[in-house]
Formats: structure tokens, C-alpha cells, sequence
């Protein structure tokens, strides 16, 4: 399965390719214009996107006009901005935008707000690869060189947080949190115990690095 397109309009550069960077990290295919008008002319030949993150205070043509090529094209909108007043963002999602979120803000929030517009607009894909390994989340299945891995419930869920943060650190606390909730005040050990399990099943071993006194990452190796 193709990884989810998602097209990011934004003319400030350290933004878009601090965006566009951690969203290639975890498995998103991104395209990156840093006009509004480039990128509504591009749309007439390429329109394939599940997403678009749209900036509104843009070059040649702001985001709210933008705004109707992406309905024209059914492609579901988050705006990220710098426009804090209420006005803005009422005008946004009242226009049908999916979500709004203001400058400056946590890469990982927007990870989560850009999953959870997917998964409403049932344009997720929820199958997940690394390397020889896909992890097919919506029926629980794991395999190795297309070979079923059986995985208990619990690795199962720890192995889909990992790869869904491919590259990226996540902590014990998120791990447990994903899985049982924030009401959650178990033994974080048990999460150590079903890594050593992942690890030992899938021939993981140092591509689930631990990191000291944080949690784990799941990390490609360096061609």
C-alpha cells in the first residue's frame, strides 16, 4: 500500500522543511510549495493528496482562497498559521476545514491532528513497513519476508507505536499512554519486557534502540 500524500503549502521555509522532514521520517510522501498559486496551477495535474496543510498568509494567493481548489478536488484541509484571532479560524472551519492550528507548535501534535484527520476521512492507511517487516494495523497482522509473525495483543500494539514514530523517540509514558490510556499507572517495565520480545521475534535487535533514561526508537538503518 502507498504511503499517504500529503501537500504542504507554506512560504517559510524552516517551517515547511521542518514539516515535510518529520513527516518523510514516519512514512508520509510529501510535496512542497511555497505559493499558493504554484500549488493550486499544480493541482490540475497532480491532485492525488490525502491531506494538505495549508498556510493562510501565503504568495500570490492566501490559503482561504486555496481553500475551493481543495474542496473542487476533495482533498481535506488543516490549517497551520500564524493568524491567532478567533475570526480566522471560525472562518476556516466554517469554510470546512478539518482542523486549525496556530504557529508555533509541537511537530508531534501535528503528527496526531494530521493521523486523526485521516482516520476521520477514512483516508489512513494503516499499513506500516520497515524493511522486510509490515505491520497491516486494521487486522492485526504482522509479517517477515510475508511470512506471519504471531505477536501477543500487547507487542502487537507496543510494535504499532514504534513504527507508526519510525525514526522518532517515544517515551515509555506515550507507549503506555497509546495503548492503555493516561489513566494508566502500571510498571513501565512491562513495556521494556514486550520490546525484548519484538526485538527477539522480528530480529530487531539494535534497530529498536533504547534510549537512556527516555524510551525506544524504531530506527532505519543508514544506507
Amino acid at each position: 500500500m502507498a504511503s499517504n500524500r500529503i501537500l504542504i503549502v507554506e512560504d517559510d521555509h524552516g517551517i515547511s522543511d521542518t514539516v515535510a522532514l518529520n513527516l518523510r521520517f514516519v512514512g508520509y510522501d510529501c510535496t512542497v510549495f511555497d505559493s499558493g498559486s504554484e500549488a493550486a496551477a499544480s493541482l490540475e495535474k497532480d491532485h492525488a493528496y490525502d491531506l494538505a496543510l495549508l498556510d493562510i498568509m501565503l504568495p500570490g494567493m492566501d490559503g482561504f482562497e486555496l481553500f475551493s481548489y481543495m474542496e473542487k478536488y476533495k482533498i481535506p484541509v488543516i490549517y497551520m498559521t500564524a493568524k491567532t484571532d478567533s475570526e480566522s479560524e471560525v472562518r476556516g472551519l466554517r469554510d470546512g476545514a478539518e482542523d486549525y492550528i496556530v504557529k508555533p507548535f509541537e511537530v508531534v501534535t501535528l503528527l496526531v491532528r494530521i493521523e486523526k484527520v485521516l482516520k476521520r476521512t477514512g483516508r489512513l492507511n494503516q499499513t506500516y513497513h520497515f524493511g522486510n517487516i509490515k505491520v497491516d494495523v486494521e487486522n492485526r497482522i504482522v509479517t517477515k519476508d510475508d511470512k506471519p509473525v504471531e505477536l501477543p495483543p500487547l507487542e502487537f500494539d507496543v510494535l504499532t507505536v514504534l513504527i507508526k514514530n519510525k525514526n522518532r523517540t517515544v517515551s515509555r509514558d506515550h507507549i503506555l499512554n497509546e495503548i492503555w490510556g493516561e489513566d494508566y499507572f502500571g510498571d513501565l517495565r512491562t513495556v521494556d519486557v514486550r520490546i525484548a520480545n519484538i526485538r527477539k521475534k522480528l530480529g530487531l535487535g539494535d534497530m529498536i534502540r533504547t534510549i537512556s533514561k527516555v524510551g525506544y526508537r524504531l530506527e532505519e538503518p543508514k544506507q
